[in-house]
């Protein structure tokens, strides 16, 4: 393809007070959104996962390649396996795989070796990253800023998720190999993180130390 402009399709700016009032409402919004580790039955539908998915492919990529997949799951086996192997994954992690400074890191949140969320919540997420991607003839090609254009898609995908009124929780698989051939993803694919999505249980807990945010000086610089 060649470079060829076209007129900016969609325009969606504010009035100087609209902004400021849209901008207020969505911080006070995304201030609402919690991870969560405990989930209720109550079923999802289809097409809202559909549509969370479709927002965050709507994503900016480095060069446009679009590196990412995203498997949606609700299928009570493939649920089943996913847990098998991320608890297997974490005995190890917690019997000294991680060492003693990840762990007290750890202490706070609450995380164990047992991960009932995976087969709770009504939907799982699975986001590959394509490490390359793949002509038609089998040939390789590059993309390029692949882990900033996956990450920038799924941080649109967890706030399209809270604005659906569901909640997820950020579980990073290392290794899970095996969620490629679950997944029937081809090798190019590298799986990088899962996310159950659904409705909190009604006595779902989060740790306190989730709320404790750093004052904005510390992250924030204007000039």
């Amino acid at each position: 393809m060649t470079y060829t402009p076209i007129d900016l399709p969609d325009r969606v700016q504010l009035s100087e007070t609209d902004m400021i009032a849209a901008s207020e409402h969505y911080l006070d919004y995304m201030r609402k959104r919690h991870s969560v580790r405990d989930y209720a039955d109550t079923p999802v539908p289809k097409q809202v996962i559909e549509n969370i998915l479709a927002t965050a492919v709507t994503a900016p990529s480095g060069a446009n390649r679009q590196p990412w997949h995203f498997v949606g799951i609700s299928d009570p086996d493939m649920k089943s396996q996913i847990r098998a192997a991320a608890e297997e994954e974490e005995k190890q992690f917690y019997d000294g795989g991680a060492g003693d400074a990840w762990l007290s890191a750890l202490e706070p949140i609450g995380t164990g070796v047992s991960k009932p969320h995976l087969t709770d919540a009504p939907w799982l997420i699975v986001v590959f990253a394509e490490r390359y991607g793949l002509n038609p003839d089998g040939s390789r090609y590059k993309n390029y800023y692949i882990n900033e254009s996956v990450g920038i898609a799924t941080g649109m995908l967890i706030s399209a998720i809270h604005n659906a009124g569901l909640v997820c929780l950020e579980h990073t698989p290392n290794p899970m190999k095996f969620l490629n051939s679950l997944c029937k993803r081809p090798d190019n694919e590298k799986p990088v993180m899962i996310l159950p999505v659904g409705y909190p249980a009604q006595d779902t807990k989060i740790p306190q130390a989730a709320k404790i945010k750093k004052p904005l000086n510390q992250v924030i610089t204007l000039f």
